[in-house]
C-alpha cells in the first residue's frame, strides 16, 4: 500500500513538473500590461505603480502600454487575442469586464470566458468634482443648482459607458437632476477639461484627480463609496446625501484564457508581493487606492460579484451600444 502511495506521489510529482517549471520561468522577458484607457485616467496610475514594483522585484521590464478606443474594448480585445503565455496582462476595470458586457450589443471580447482573472489589485472610490465657477460648495448646493438648470450643465466621462459616466448617471438619476454628457477618451482628458472649464461637473476616481488636489482648479464635492476616505475626510459621501449610494472602481489584472494556471497563480504572487510593499502602500493611498490582492479564486470572486451589480446600474443609466 506504501509502495502504492509513493507511485501516486511520484506520477503527481511528474504532471506537476511543467507547471513548477512554467511559474519558475516567468518571465523571461518584458511584460505588457495594457490599460485600454488614457494616460492618467485612475486605472492607469494604480497600473503603474504596481506594475513598476513587479518589474524591481523582478529586474524584469514591465510596460504598461496604453491602448484606447470603443469604450476600452480595443485595448481588451488585443489581450484576448494574444498568446497566453503570460506576457501580455489587462488591466481590467468595472468598464471593461463587468459595464460594457451589459451595455453592447455585440462585444469582440466575453468578459466571463476570454479571460482569466489573477489578482485583484486594488479598488478606489469615484469623486464628484465640480469647477470652481459653480457657486455649489456642497453636495446639495449643487444638487439645487443643477436641478434649476436641467440639462444646461456639463458632466464630462471618460468615455460614454465607462465607470464614471455610469456612477454619474446613477447619482443625477438618484438625485433628480439632468446633465448634457461630453465624454473623454479617458479620465485624465477629462479631468483636464474640467480644470480648463470646458464641463462642470465630473466623476471618476481619486488617483484622476491627484495632481488637481489644492490647485484651485476644481473643487471636489463627494466621494462615491460608502465611507469618507481617509486622506480626504472632509469631503463627504454621496450616500450622506443620498442613502445607501456606494459604486467604486476597481483594477484586476487578468491575463487571455488557456494561460497556464502556474503562471497566473505567479502573477497573483507578484501582485501580492507588491502591493505587501510598503512604499506601494503609500503610494496607493496617497493618489487614493485602496490596496486589495487575494489569489486568482478571489479575483474571479470578485469580477463576478461586479458584473452582476454593475448590470443593474446599466440598466437605470439607459445606456446601450448596438
Amino acid at each position: 500500500m506504501i509502495g502504492g502511495w509513493r507511485a501516486l506521489a511520484a506520477v503527481v510529482f511528474a504532471l506537476a513538473l511543467p507547471m513548477i517549471a512554467s511559474a519558475q520561468a516567468w518571465p523571461q522577458r518584458v511584460v505588457k500590461v495594457i490599460v485600454p484607457f488614457s494616460a492618467g485616467g485612475a486605472a492607469d496610475v494604480v497600473t503603474r505603480i504596481v506594475a513598476g514594483r513587479m518589474s524591481e522585484n523582478l529586474g524584469k521590464n514591465f510596460v504598461v502600454e496604453n491602448r484606447t478606443g470603443a469604450n476600452g474594448n480595443l485595448g481588451t480585445d488585443a489581450v484576448a487575442r494574444a498568446a497566453p503565455d503570460g506576457y501580455t496582462i489587462l488591466a481590467g476595470s468595472p468598464g471593461t469586464l463587468a459595464i460594457n458586457p451589459h451595455m453592447f450589443a455585440k462585444l469582440p471580447y466575453n468578459a466571463e470566458t476570454d479571460f482569466v482573472m489573477a489578482s485583484h489589485v486594488a479598488t478606489f472610490p469615484q469623486i464628484l468634482v465640480i469647477n470652481p465657477k459653480i457657486p455649489a460648495t456642497t453636495l446639495r448646493d449643487f444638487i439645487a443648482f443643477a436641478k434649476a438648470r436641467p440639462q444646461m450643465l456639463t458632466m464630462g466621462s471618460s468615455g460614454n459607458g465607462s465607470t464614471g459616466h455610469l456612477i454619474a448617471s446613477m447619482f443625477m438619476h438618484e438625485a433628480g437632476i439632468t446633465a448634457v454628457h461630453v465624454p473623454f477618451r479617458g479620465g485624465g482628458p477629462a479631468a483636464q477639461a474640467l480644470a480648463g472649464g470646458s464641463v462642470d461637473f465630473v466623476v471618476d476616481g481619486l488617483p484622476t484627480f491627484q495632481s488637481f488636489a489644492g490647485t484651485g482648479l476644481v473643487r471636489f464635492l463627494a466621494i462615491t463609496a460608502a465611507t469618507r476616505w481617509p486622506k480626504l475626510p472632509e469631503i463627504p459621501t454621496v450616500g450622506e446625501v443620498i442613502p445607501n449610494f456606494d459604486l467604486s472602481s476597481w483594477v484586476v489584472f487578468a491575463v487571455p484564457k488557456g494561460t497556464d494556471p502556474a503562471i497566473v497563480h505567479a502573477i497573483a504572487a507578484e501582485v501580492n508581493k507588491a502591493l505587501a510593499d510598503e512604499e506601494v502602500k503609500r503610494k496607493l493611498t496617497e493618489v487614493g487606492a485602496m490596496p486589495a490582492g487575494g489569489s486568482p479564486a478571489d479575483a474571479l470572486r470578485f469580477q463576478r460579484a461586479e458584473l452582476a451589480k454593475w448590470k443593474t446600474v446599466v440598466a437605470v443609466s439607459g445606456a446601450k451600444v448596438e
